[in-house]
């Protein structure tokens, strides 16, 4: 039996047999140890009786959390840092995001952006006919309100559209042709136009334009057998009063001012019917409106198809051939068709467009140097780059692939022409590209060609391609942007003369525009058609500042002399402006991410053109 004694250990009780046996186990010890031993032993007894029992260590708890197993203490430490990181950081930032907060405004606008606000504003100062009480420009007021008034096939004449130039007279050619521009500017940038407050300012132009082409003929007619082509003259080296030889402000014509009408015109209707069908699709969210514009465009696009009407609209019309003389109408046979298809759908249109005879009778493939340059006379490079488009993005492929490929590597070469290491085109020492060979009027030419290169830079990003080659060189899409950039910033202000050609924009530019309406004061005198000569001869600014206007620009050895009296170099144009305003568009990274690269690929025009036909029409169907 067994006791324990749990101050001083245990001890044994045994019988007398085995205490005897023990005590002679232990005969042989040492009675001194054991005697120290057993005091030892005492003194521990009496310690633990006395003190009671030694203190026991404290064993850490621990907490097994299955992966791992910790320390209480270290657990609870943890669980107060993290509760205190919560109030401390976590608490702050939700009610501070919970706190309504304004939007960030947008990025400042770039340089390309504040000329486009003041670009646009010219074709505010070019209207005609009677001007919206919101048009914003107080040196100008109502004009041409008897235009056309005696023509007994239009109702209401031609009252409105836009003065072509400085002078006072409505050529329809360029008119039209800038309204296309503006279109396919809205179409392919829409949201830069929103991004920037100019979408609505745009449409109004665009509209006021349209609306005007549409007086032109009869547009609710299925078939027609003229088109008006011009409100005004000017007859070279005139003696008596007309557009040109009077210099007054259009508010104060008195002279008369003829109407020219063509019975024949294959390029200035196709250009007609390019300018409506663009517009109609601009104004989609217009049904109504849109659906007239697209009558129209089919009316007069037939008009310019018509067989047995194909002498070109200015041969041998002295009145046009001088100022807009066109050299082609295959050009605006391609242009339009592809504008007539994109605005309906209707397959007969990309048909003819890419029927291989088309390109032949255009020449689009012989590698002219002068087909290359997009302008309001040769539509080649552009209608090949919207014909592109429907490759890149489309991609319909048989029986439209042949033709489509061929104006894919068409435009593709024509952008090689553009930079100066192939030596294409001369370029002056400021680096402005002489794409009209520095004839007058240089820039015009630098921004459209501007225009389609950033777009067909824009078109590559947008199908995921980052360049192409110019013979054993890759040029990529930034190559081509740098350069549209490069011509841009010649015109605002990157030149040797160190000013902007745009009015208004930065500060050192063209101050004697040749521009009869803004070199005449607005001082409640009515001056005759002489009695404006003073302020033509006039060494002072102009008293009106045509803010937005580009004028046309230096000559091939950078320079310009600001004078009313060289037109060629200080009179500004629809068409020159229609193109800076898109090539501005394309360029500035206002809204940047807008525009084609931020669409869906298969709509760029808002509406998928139907289902192409499996296989392509009988020759006969086609027309030379």
């Amino acid at each position: 039996m067994y006791s324990a004694n749990h101050w001083g250990g245990s001890f044994e009780i045994a019988d007398g047999a085995a205490a005897e046996d023990d005590h002679s186990r232990n005969m042989d010890l040492d009675r001194g140890a054991l005697s120290a031993r057993q005091h030892h032993e005492l003194d521990e007894t009496q310690q633990s009786w006395l003190l009671g029992p030694p203190e026991a260590k404290k064993k850490d708890k621990y907490v097994d959390l299955g992966c791992i197993v910790v320390k209480r203490k270290v657990l609870w430490w943890a669980l107060w840092v993290v509760l205190g990181a919560f109030f401390l950081i976590a608490l702050p930032i939700i009610i501070a995001k919970s706190i309504p907060h304004k939007k960030p405004g947008p990025p400042p606008p770039d340089q390309y952006t504040e000329a486009l606000h003041k670009a646009l504003l010219f074709f505010n100062a070019q209207k005609s006919g009677k001007l919206p009480k919101n048009n914003g420009i107080k040196w100008r007021g109502n004009s041409g309100m008897s235009d056309g008034s005696d023509l007994t096939d239009v109702k209401g004449g031609l009252v409105g559209g836009y003065y072509d130039a400085g002078d006072n007279i409505k050529f329809h050619f360029p008119m039209a042709f800038s309204m296309t521009m503006l279109s396919w500017s809205v179409l392919e940038y829409s949201a830069k136009y929103k991004a920037v407050g100019e979408y609505d300012h745009v449409r109004e132009l665009i509209k006021w334009g349209t609306d005007y082409l549409l007086q032109t003929f009869n547009s609710s007619a299925s078939t027609v057998d003229k088109l008006y082509a011009q409100v005004g003259t000017a007859k070279v080296n005139a003696t008596e009063p007309d557009d040109h030889y009077c210099w007054n402000r259009p508010e104060d014509m008195s002279y008369k001012r003829p109407v020219i009408s063509v019975s024949s015109a294959p390029d200035l209707g196709g250009e007609v019917a390019a300018a409506l069908a663009a517009a109609s699709i601009v104004f989609r969210d217009n049904p109504a409106y849109s659906k007239k514009l697209v009558q129209g465009a089919g009316t007069v696009y037939k008009f310019a198809r018509a067989m047995g009407h194909r002498t070109m609209y200015s041969l041998r019309n002295p009145d046009i051939e001088y100022y807009y003389n066109s050299t082609s109408y295959w050009d605006e046979f391609m242009w339009s068709a592809g504008w007539m298809y994109y605005a309906t759908g209707n397959s007969s249109y990309i048909t003819f467009a890419t029927d291989p005879r088309l390109p032949k009778n255009a020449k689009a493939f012989f590698n002219i140097l002068d087909f290359s340059v997009f302008s309001w006379d040769n539509k080649l490079p552009g209608a090949q780059l919207l014909l592109s488009r429907l490759r890149m993005f489309l991609n319909p492929g048989y029986p439209y692939e042949e033709s489509l490929i061929g104006y894919h590597n068409a435009t593709s070469l024509n952008m090689c022409m553009y930079f100066p290491r192939f030596g294409s085109f001369n370029f002056t020492k400021g680096g402005m590209a002489l794409f009209n060979h520095g004839r007058g009027q240089n820039l015009q030419y630098v921004v459209a060609n501007s225009f389609i290169a950033a777009l067909y830079a824009d078109y590559m990003e947008a199908s995921n391609v980052p360049g192409w080659y110019c013979g054993p060189n890759f040029m990529t899409t930034h190559d081509l942007r740098d350069f549209a950039k490069s011509q841009l910033n010649y015109v605002l202000g990157d030149n040797p003369k160190k000013m902007s050609y745009v009015v208004g924009y930065g500060k050192k530019y063209p101050k004697q525009v040749h521009h009869r309406g803004a070199s005449t004061p607005k001082n409640g005198v009515k001056y005759s058609c002489t009695g404006g000569y003073k302020w033509r001869d006039s060494k002072k600014a102009n008293p009106n500042v045509i803010n937005g206007a580009m004028v046309g620009g230096p000559d091939r050895n950078d320079k310009y002399q600001d004078s009313r009296k060289n037109h060629g170099q200080s009179e500004p144009t629809l068409v020159g402006n229609a193109g800076l305003v898109a090539a501005l568009v394309a360029i500035t990274n206002s809204g940047r991410g807008a525009g084609v690269t931020a669409v869906d690929k298969n709509t760029m025009f808002s509406a998928v053109p139907p289902p192409f036909p499996a296989a392509p029409p009988p020759p006969s169907s086609w027309k030379p």
